[in-house]
């Protein structure tokens, strides 16, 4: 009798706009959160530019993506591309 037991990961994840893939193995995704304005109620956009990893260059600009967080690989790139969501 053996069970199977499947890890969770406990490792964040984003969605974003790629915008630029100039570096090779390297993208720049643009991640945008809604938040609420405390005084006067109002949702504004907040933007966050996140480097991710690309091992096989898949992706191109404009595609939405998601990142899993990943050990340090470099000093601005701590994401990895986990799959494109959708090609743009």
């Amino acid at each position: 009798m053996t069970k199977k037991v499947e890890k969770t990961s406990k490792k964040s994840t984003v969605t974003g706009r790629v915008v630029s893939t100039s570096m090779d193995k390297t993208i720049s995704v643009e991640i945008e959160r809604r938040i609420k304005h405390p005084l006067y109620n109002k949702f504004i956009f907040k933007t966050t530019k996140l480097m991710a990893h690309d091992e096989d260059n898949a992706s191109k600009v404009g595609d939405t993506v998601s990142l899993i967080q990943s050990h340090p690989i470099s000093k601005r790139k701590s994401w990895s591309l986990r799959k494109i969501i959708r090609e743009g």
